[in-house]
């Protein structure tokens, strides 16, 4: 034996080992969660109620004994129900809100697209753990925008338009008589949008630098026939227009290269009593306070989407995803803004708010 073996505690071993099989089991069936949104199988389990793997494939045109392993491995991951007197499996309404309802507050099937990103890319990201360079966003698998956007779009129509404009100094009441505003880093425009929707009186602009992703956004935009909203390519630190009231960043300035750069421009931009609003994951400033489910989540988009795609810019500041408030701060007041605080925030959310 080895005296790194004589040292070992059986106990915690064990315990550990525990742990382990648990996350292995998590890791193996996320592909086959990604299954069960792609083919509809949540939402035939939702709308049709308890139902037999024949039944099931039946409803969604797929193979009866694929859909016995699936369901099989979803009731041992505790996110199906399983009758076995009847022999159906079913979405209680908790596990329908996350896996089923993609307009919930609490739907994670888009978590789940992003994650089949992060394995796609990954011998690209390893290469730049070696090489220190970065990963652009633009180069990432297609999986990870559809991702990003589906993850983020229920916590933004949950929070954005009743809670967190609410909480900016006066900006609820501008928008509603008409305001000029400017979201940066928009993606698929699903915040723009909400925004449009909500404050029809005011004219909204999403910029992002990802053209991509500005033709989905302004896709959608048609879709819904909001005449008040439109969508550029354009980056942070050179996007057009002036005298905003509002300038929003939803989930993107840790991911800039430069985003003290981003703040300067931010701030020629904005009008003089204009707010820039600042949406960040949630993060404690310490790095210690980070290491719990919350932050395990975002370090783990840190570490391979964020911090890559930061280094792959100008100037590289690599915030990461839980650069935390106080970080955050120091960027932004090196912009020229005086007044920083928390506006609001979520178990997911810092709600930050900058003003001249």
């Amino acid at each position: 034996m080895t005296a790194t073996t004589n040292t070992i505690n059986p106990e915690k071993l064990n315990e550990f080992m525990g742990k382990m099989v648990g996350d292995l089991g998590a890791a193996t069936s996320s592909v086959l969660v990604l299954i069960g949104q792609k083919l509809g199988l949540y939402t035939a389990l939702a709308e049709s109620g308890p139902l037999t793997p024949a039944e099931l494939a039946e409803k969604t045109g797929t193979s009866q004994r694929y859909i016995l392993e699936w369901a099989c491995n979803q009731a041992a991951s505790g996110y199906l129900d399983y009758d076995p007197a009847e022999e159906r499996f079913s979405l209680s309404p908790e596990q329908a809100a996350v896996f089923a309802d993609e307009e919930s507050p609490v739907y994670l099937g888009g978590g789940f697209y992003s994650i089949a990103s992060l394995f796609a890319d990954e011998p690209r990201v390893t290469e730049a753990f070696k090489s220190g360079q970065g990963v652009s966003w633009g180069d990432h698998d297609s999986c990870l925008f559809c991702g990003v956007a589906k993850f983020f779009k229920p916590s933004y129509k949950a929070n954005l338009i009743p809670a967190w404009i609410p909480a900016l100094e006066g900006a609820a009441g501008k928008l509603k008589k008409g305001a000029h505003v400017a979201d940066v880093g928009c993606g698929f425009g699903h915040s723009t949008l909400l925004m449009a929707e909500a404050y029809p009186n005011s004219t909204f602009v999403g910029f992002d630098f990802h053209a991509p992703s500005i033709e989905k956004a302004t896709e959608l935009a048609r879709e819904k026939g909001l005449t008040n909203v439109t969508f550029q390519v354009a980056k942070a630190k050179d996007f057009p227009g002036k005298d905003y009231d509002l300038i929003t960043f939803f989930d993107c300035l840790h991911d800039m290269g430069d985003p003290a750069g981003a703040a300067r421009h931010v701030h020629g931009k904005l009008a003089d009593d204009g707010t820039w609003m600042i949406v960040e994951p949630f993060a404690h400033d310490k790095r210690e306070d980070n290491f719990n489910p919350v932050g395990r989540v975002y370090y783990s988009f840190s570490t391979t989407v964020c911090t890559p795609s930061s280094l792959s810019q100008e100037v590289g500041l690599a915030l990461g995803a839980q650069a935390g408030e106080k970080r955050i701060g120091e960027v932004v007041t090196s912009g020229g803004f005086t007044r920083f605080r928390r506006a609001a925030e979520t178990p997911f959310n810092l709600v930050l708010e900058a003003r001249k």
